[in-house]
Parts: structure tokens; sequence; C-alpha cells
């Protein structure tokens, strides 16, 4: 979703409302936090050059939002919670707009706004509480502020962010000061926890590797029956008939990205890469091109960053 000056013309615009119709829950297509990512006189985090708003500003990020609600389902306290205390069943897109506010607002927002959002989420993680049992049979209280979880929901997002970019995106990570464009993004991403209480994480794409590793090695992610219909929900969810198509392509590609360990407690089996590989990523640009070049949560925040002289 790179930056243009260009704008649709008709039809791209009315596929352009339907698709943001179906992210954000707004009739019209006019995502609720536009306003809030259009206002205020500072900056924020990132700026159009950044790592994490160039990965986030892709359509890669459709399958790694995929992704990371599966790798989220592997770890136990995760799954309670959002089996417990949330609407992903009776509401799935609500709760799907919930975490596009939340990336979005991070992403792309002034920094007040990004507090503010912070804000919001930690007063919803207050009331998300209970056990769970971990992969070696453990019962375990847990509390959603709870710095373990609060670091595999990070990584998850974060990891698949960048293995979605990396495989079906085609815009370079910039890399900045960093080694790589991958370090980079990690490294200026984990500003995005810190207003939500987290504060030791992966700086460096060998340090998020690592880390998920060692997760791993605990036994604490598991597979049971909640998981795998938690799965299979993210596999067949209620979309709309033009959308279902696309859907399958994404969820096969973001399945393949996962890693064999993960897809094998998951169940689930990728379709040969040499296919969905380049078929996802002429899918993502295709859509590109049929919605049109406007962003207009790109266009609000670079409106506000020229306002108050924080870009060109």
């Amino acid at each position: 979703m790179g930056k243009s000056a260009l704008k649709n013309n008709a039809f791209q615009e009315a596929l352009s409302v339907r698709f943001r119709r179906l992210l954000s829950g707004d009739p019209k297509g006019v995502p609720p936090w536009l306003d809030v990512v259009a206002a205020g006189d500072e900056a924020g985090f990132f700026l159009p050059t950044d790592a994490p708003w160039v990965v986030h500003a892709d359509f890669g990020t459709l399958v790694g939002g995929i992704r990371a609600l599966l790798m989220q389902a592997l770890h136990p306290g995760s799954l309670t919670g959002v089996k417990n205390h949330s609407r992903y069943q009776s509401d799935p897109l609500g709760r799907l707009a919930g975490t596009i506010r939340w990336l979005t607002i991070t992403t792309f927002g002034s920094k007040t706004a990004v507090l503010g959002e912070a804000a919001r989420v930690n007063r919803l993680h207050t009331r998300v509480t209970g056990e769970y049992t971990t992969g070696a049979g453990e019962r375990v209280p847990y509390k959603a502020a709870d710095q373990d979880l609060l670091l595999w929901v990070h990584i998850a997002f974060m990891e698949s962010f960048l293995v979605a970019h990396e495989q079906f995106a085609w815009r370079d990570i910039p890399k900045g000061n960093a080694a790589t464009g991958a370090d980079n993004y990690v490294s200026q991403w984990s500003a995005s926890v810190a207003p939500l209480g987290l504060n030791e994480v992966p700086m460096s794409r060998a340090e998020l590797d690592s880390t998920i590793n060692q997760i791993y090695r605990t036994g604490l992610l598991a597979a049971n029956e909640d998981t795998l219909s938690v799965v299979a929900f993210i596999k067949n969810p209620p979309l709309p008939n033009l959308a279902a198509p696309i859907y399958r392509l994404l969820f096969d590609a973001a399945v393949l990205s996962l890693k064999p360990e993960f897809r094998r407690l998951l169940g689930l089996k990728s379709k040969p890469g040499w296919i969905i590989r380049p078929l996802t990523r002429w899918t993502l640009r295709l859509m590109r091109l049929a919605i049109g070049p406007e962003s207009p949560i790109e266009d609000g925040a670079i409106a506000r960053l020229r306002r108050i002289g924080a870009w060109a």
C-alpha cells in the first residue's frame, strides 16, 4: 500500500470501499480510526521510511494476520483468552477490526494517539483472566497482561508480518542503521509494545528466532480440541462469497510460511510452495491495483506529518 499521488478511478474506489468495509466493519468503508490517525500536532513512533510503516502498509499483512492468529492458537494462555473473553465466533470481523485498529494507530498515529490506544487495550486486558493447561499438562493461572503472554502475542504478530512480507511482498524492508531490513523491523517495532507494559523483547532477527525456539522447547505450546476448533474457524470464517476464494489462498499462504513444527502441532499441511508463493504474490499485487493507489490511512497520517513539518 505504498503512497501515491494518483487517485482512484470510479471502479477502483467502489472496490476499495468494499475492501475497507470488510476490514473495518464500517458500512461506508470509512475506518473509525481514520480520524484518530489524522489528528494531532506531533509525529508518531514511525515515519513513512521506517520499516514498520513499510511492512504494515503492504498487503502482505493480510497473510501475516492469518499466520499470527494460527501462531497465537498454539499458546494455551492466548487460546484460552480468545476462547473465553472474545467474540471471535459471534462477531469475527468485529474482533478483527479491534486488532486492526491497534496495529493501524500504533503504526501511523501520533504519539498521543498511540498512548491512548494502548490505554484502551490495557483496560480491556484487565478483564481477561483465567487458567490454562500447558503442553506439559501443568495448570497455570494467567492474566492478559502477563509478560509471557504479551511476549508471545507480540512475537507472533511481528514474526508473521515479517515472514509474510519477505515471502509475498514486492517492496524491500528499509534497513536503516541495522544490518538487514528484518533486523531494522524487529528493532523498530519493539517500541510498539512498551506502552502495553512489555519492555524485554527481541531486538534483532536472530533474537526473534531464538526466542521463538526457546518457547517451543519448553513444551508450553500445545494443540488440543479448542486449538483445532479455533484453527477450523480461522480456516473457514464467515465471509462474503467474493472474498472467500481469495481468503482461502491467503490461508494456504499463511500455512506455507509457518515453521514445520508449528504446522505439525496445528495438524496442517502446506500446499506446494512453487504454486502458492507466486500465486499469492501476484494476487496481492492485483488486489492493490484493483482497489487503486489511494490509502486513506496513509494519506491522513502523511497529511498530519506535513502539517507539523515532520515530512516533506
